[in-house]
């Protein structure tokens, strides 16, 4: 490597490096705050739901109970799919795209990662796998936030735990 390349390309190097450790310094804050919320440790309890959403999520919402119903507060985050009705006849369209754009990035994010790790399993009869079948991973990943997000709805408007589907 010529000499002239070496002092910028260190400079590169370092500055990578430090905003790695800061990245790893702020992880560590972002999970001591999770471990010591009520409300985060709450909504760690569902799948695909980590310490850094679960904290954005508990700084970010407003009062759940200002929400009618589950499906207003995934409104509100913008995963509900647009209505085009004409004639009676009702089709939905895409996902909205309002709301938090950061809070639906980590809901869709983390709902990739259950499908992910659903897809390496064996095929089942659960919603999800049903849902896998018939639609791409990625309209699934937000069928999936949708439902994370009404989940989240009731565990604050509740205040309990998730509880999985019990098998029958």
């Amino acid at each position: 490597m010529p000499a002239c390349a070496r002092a910028p390309l260190r400079l590169l190097a370092d500055q990578f490096f430090e905003t790695r450790d800061r990245i790893d310094q702020l992880t560590k804050i972002i999970r001591l705050e999770a471990a010591s919320s009520d409300t985060a440790k709450r909504l760690q309890t569902i799948p695909g739901i980590r310490p850094i959403t679960a904290t954005a999520l508990a700084a970010t919402l407003p009062d759940v109970t200002g929400f009618r119903s589950s499906r207003d507060l995934s409104a509100w985050l913008g995963l509900t799919p647009k209505p085009h009705s004409s004639g009676g006849r009702e089709k939905l369209g895409r996902i909205s795209k309002m709301g938090n754009r950061y809070l639906r990035r980590l809901l869709y994010l983390g709902a990739m990662g259950v499908i992910t790790s659903r897809r390496r399993g064996q095929p089942g009869e659960d919603w999800l796998w049903r849902l896998l079948q018939r639609k791409t991973a990625k309209q699934a990943a937000i069928a999936l936030a949708n439902r994370m997000a009404r989940i989240v709805w009731a565990l604050l408007r509740n205040g309990t735990e998730y509880r999985g589907a019990r098998a029958a």
